[in-house]
């Protein structure tokens, strides 16, 4: 399997150089140069399997010669052992046509976990690969609205060969989302909080991958969703839910709460490979530019505005990218001047193409502050269920969905534990929910964080006198 990028003019990698590079140097995002494909008798036969043994079956093709169909299984297992429900992502139902699929039950409480637990045993399986014994080392810079960092530090703390350069926007996480990754003091990790909004950090990651600078002194890699082996692994527990539901003799819809694309994006990849996904809901808080994207073809930034969901506090999503190229008719150099465009005015209208074919899969809605606490009650009061504020985004796109065929059932990605926004949730419901046992004393531990202006170059100094050179 060989991975190209988005813009066309980077060179093409496998699959253990696009986990090791991230984002591709031309400043694209790397896409395999074909979507492997499953024959219903192959989805069937998946049905039924442990989740590692599926994550290994639905990984295979994309992973090529990169490691041995012994070694990925192995890595999965211990990626899937550390998941409190031995399901890893059970799904649970709400009426006769809603599910929720739980991807919450890993150590950080979120769905970031199900890839990142895995991806960080990748970079360490590559990194050991080194030509003088594993003496590669591995500077990940990254930012967060609130979930991947605490999953990404969890999965990397502590491993040789790697730091973790965590940016998340100062006061725009929750108490619990920030001290996830404040509270974990190994020595590798480092956590900055920046000034500004979350897609301020993550300009500021995209631009350290083209500084010449930084990549010349630091092998710097990624672990927000723009990573391709993060997004790969997402991919499978759309085949778990569906192969639950009864694929691939019958179609399931899911809805995704939507931020960076990442999550849904997966959802398109399952279904490039043969899953018989009906239809996929992008679902926007209002920060709503995938909506007005997918709706009406305006993909323009505005200011964001921060919310009860604060992962989805984003108006610039990094994923959407490998979308248009992909609906665009994978056109690198077109893809590179629309994105040009895009960088420069902060505004884009999706061409005729892109809008079509993206409406073959996705449809979109959009969630203000009301309908958000409304889903939350409707699940606590209907079903039981106490929910997140980002979920209960999703269900509400799921609740007002029209045009699906009769009886296909419409599963929810419940992304992250409702005591990680106890706040909101006991705002809408009532009902405070407390953290698991195994981090009931998150409040009581030591934090450590710097607090940075949201400056390029001041950044990129204190990262710079902190991170390990490659001839390190």
């Amino acid at each position: 399997m060989k991975y190209v990028s988005t813009r066309g003019s980077a060179p093409s990698l496998d699959f253990e150089g696009v986990t090791l590079a991230g984002l591709a140097d031309d400043g694209g995002l790397y896409v395999p140069v074909a979507w492997p494909q499953f024959s219903s008798a192959e989805i069937a036969a998946m049905a039924g399997l442990p989740y590692a043994q599926l994550a290994a079956r639905v990984m295979a093709p994309f992973v090529g010669d990169s490691l041995t169909p012994d070694r990925l299984l192995a890595l999965c297992e211990e990626a899937y052992g550390r998941f409190a429900h031995t399901a890893v992502t059970p799904l649970v139902q709400l009426d006769q046509t809603q599910w929720l699929l739980e991807l919450f039950h890993g150590p950080t409480l979120a769905f970031k976990d199900v890839a990142l637990q895995l991806l960080g045993l990748l970079f360490e399986e590559f990194l050991g690969r080194g030509s003088t014994s594993g003496d590669r080392h591995l500077t990940i810079v990254g930012a967060t609205s609130g979930d991947t960092g605490s999953a990404a530090i969890d999965a990397v703390a502590g491993r040789a060969n790697i730091d973790i350069f965590m940016l998340h926007p100062h006061g725009r996480v929750s108490d619990v989302q920030r001290r996830q990754m404040t509270t974990v003091l190994a020595p590798n990790v480092h956590n900055i909080a920046i000034d500004g909004s979350f897609d301020d950090a993550q300009a500021m990651v995209k631009r350290m991958f083209g500084d010449p600078e930084m990549t010349g002194r630091f092998a710097i890699s990624a672990v927000n969703s723009i990573n391709w082996a993060r997004l790969m692994a997402q991919v499978v527990y759309y085949f778990a839910a569906a192969l639950q539901l009864g694929a691939p003799h019958r179609k399931v819809a899911f809805s995704v709460p939507t931020g960076n694309f990442g999550d849904v994006f997966a959802g398109y990849v399952a279904h490039a490979m043969g899953l018989p996904i009906e239809r996929l809901i992008v679902a926007t808080n209002i920060n709503d530019i995938l909506h007005r994207a997918l709706s009406a073809g305006d993909y323009s930034a505005g200011t964001v505005t921060p919310t009860a969901a604060p992962s989805m506090d984003i108006q610039v999503s990094s994923n959407f990218e490998r979308l248009l190229f992909d609906a665009g008719g994978r056109d690198g150099a077109a893809m590179a001047a629309q994105m040009a465009g895009f960088e420069t005015t902060k505004a884009m209208r999706l061409t005729n193409a892109q809008r079509e074919n993206a409406a073959r899969l996705f449809t979109s809605a959009r969630a203000d502050p009301g309908d958000m606490a409304q889903a939350m009650r409707w699940a606590y009061e209907a079903a039981g269920q106490v929910i997140d504020p980002h979920t209960a985004i999703g269900l509400h796109a799921a609740r007002s969905a029209k045009g699906l065929e009769q009886g296909v059932p419409v599963v929810t990605l419940a992304t992250a534990h409702p005591a990680k926004f106890s706040d909101a949730v006991e705002r809408a419901t009532g009902v405070r929910p407390p953290l698991p046992t195994r981090m009931g004393d998150l409040f009581e531990r030591e934090e450590r964080c710097t607090h940075l202006p949201g400056d390029y170059d001041t950044i990129a100094a204190w990262i710079a006198q902190r991170a390990t050179p490659k001839s390190a």
